[in-house]
């Protein structure tokens, strides 16, 4: 996976760099995550992870190329502050199933019974 600044400009009111960036991914295959793009983002931009916020990926049809848009943020306030919320929901990082936290099936007192009769 190959990311690409395409352009990059400031915008001083809003206190972030806004950026259109272009995704080679022949080798990996399938569009990348949004997660793996944003921190490839992150590193070209010399900035942290989390506040790098992309809006926008979309692959062309027939290719192994995405293109995009996202913003780098001066601070993480400011990124909560300006970017709608289900951006940040987006970008916010797959939570792993907890395997501890999952109830139990319980058996409806109907199911007991048949199976005391059954015995």
């Amino acid at each position: 996976m190959k990311v690409k600044i395409i352009s990059e400009e400031y915008n001083p009111l809003l206190k972030r760099k806004e950026v259109a960036f272009q995704v080679e991914h022949s080798e990996t295959g399938g569009t990348p995550l949004r997660l793996e793009v944003r921190k490839e983002l992150a590193s070209l931009l010399k900035t942290d992870l989390e506040r790098v916020y992309i809006k926008k990926m979309e692959t062309k049809t027939g290719t192994m190329t995405t293109v995009g848009e996202a913003n780098a943020y001066d601070s993480i306030e400011q990124a909560k502050l300006v970017e709608p919320e289900h951006i940040v929901t987006r970008n916010m990082p797959p939570k792993q199933p907890e395997e501890s936290q999952t109830p139990e099936k319980t058996e409806k007192p109907e199911e007991q019974e048949e199976k005391k009769k059954e015995s």
